[in-house]
């Protein structure tokens, strides 16, 4: 039962349907932190002053009140003393809930949201964090910053994407869409789920577009006829090839051999020799002419990170 405590940042008005369902958790499970009444704390100085009569009402006795939503190192200190309060200091765990991330951004920069995010998720007794986030009220660069350091992303999208007058279809989209789920591995592949959603009055009901896959994350490489992927022979292969000026066996001396045709040409190809026979791989490089210049350090370019 540790998991469901939950902390919520609410930057959304209350409204009633909200209030209905606070009533189903369990008692000391939920605690929420008011963001919204009066995010920037102008209410309270105007009372100070007697400008205002009204009292600021906390909605429930389970919900405080952030009075500038701008200052994060309280905000911070906030969440934590209200997840706290509901695990106690112990190791028991608790989950934060943000919405949104939209109205947060307003107050304050995308640097600093990002770094209230990293040290939340890096504190012992926070569990998870799951927020809400417009990404048709933000640049590309937004999106893709919280996408970065998320664990899994959730999309909703419209299950049409006609861009003509028909209102049939606009009526489709407002209780039917796609929910399209991806989730990060640790090996950098993302785990993809598509699933198609229904409104029917107040349910919400789920259908699979197709079963769970895998894909690697940005892969590079092209959707082609032949195969560029390497065998498990290749890549053993390509392991076993010893590269110049690298050298594998420690207990003897490096020696690298210039190209040139001379004496020593022919002990360094028996030598070629008695490693191919134990399974390894080498290369060898003759010079087109005796009259060329030894390899060296040199970059006469100086286009070479050597």
């Amino acid at each position: 039962m540790n998991g469901q405590n939950i902390i919520d940042l609410r930057f959304a008005e209350f409204d009633s349907h909200f209030m209905s369902n606070v009533h189903y958790f369990e008692e000391g499970m939920l605690r929420v932190l008011d963001c919204y009444t009066d995010p920037l704390g102008w209410k309270e100085q105007l009372k100070a002053h007697g400008a205002i009569k009204t009292t600021l009402t906390e909605a429930s006795s389970d919900v405080s009140l952030c009075k500038d939503v701008r200052n994060l190192d309280d905000l911070f200190s906030q969440i934590l003393a209200l997840g706290k309060g509901l695990v106690g200091d112990g190791k028991n765990r608790f989950s934060i809930a943000i919405d949104s991330l939209s109205e947060m951004i307003r107050h304050t920069s995308l640097s600093s949201v990002a770094c209230l995010l990293s040290n939340l998720r890096s504190h012992a007794q926070v569990s998870s964090i799951f927020w809400l986030l417009h990404s048709d009220l933000h640049d590309m660069k937004t999106a893709a910053a919280f996408e970065y350091i998320s664990s899994m992303v959730a999309n909703v999208k419209p299950l049409t994407m006609e861009k003509n007058d028909n209102f049939s279809l606009l009526e489709q989209n407002y209780k039917s869409g796609q929910f399209h789920a991806s989730l990060k591995r640790r090996n950098g592949r993302v785990r993809v789920m598509r699933e198609e959603f229904f409104i029917d009055n107040s349910l919400i009901k789920f259908t699979s577009m197709e079963a769970w896959g895998d894909a690697v994350a940005q892969s590079l490489v092209p959707k082609v006829q032949f195969n560029l992927q390497l065998s498990e022979k290749e890549r053993s292969d390509r392991a076993k090839v010893v590269l110049p000026f690298e050298h594998q066996e420690t207990e003897k001396s490096v020696q690298i051999y210039d190209g040139r045709k001379s004496g020593k040409h022919e002990s360094y190809v028996e030598e070629v020799k008695k490693l191919e026979d134990i399974g390894r791989g080498e290369i060898i490089y003759f010079r087109d002419s005796d009259d060329e210049m030894p390899d060296s350090d040199e970059d006469p370019d100086d286009d070479l990170d050597i």
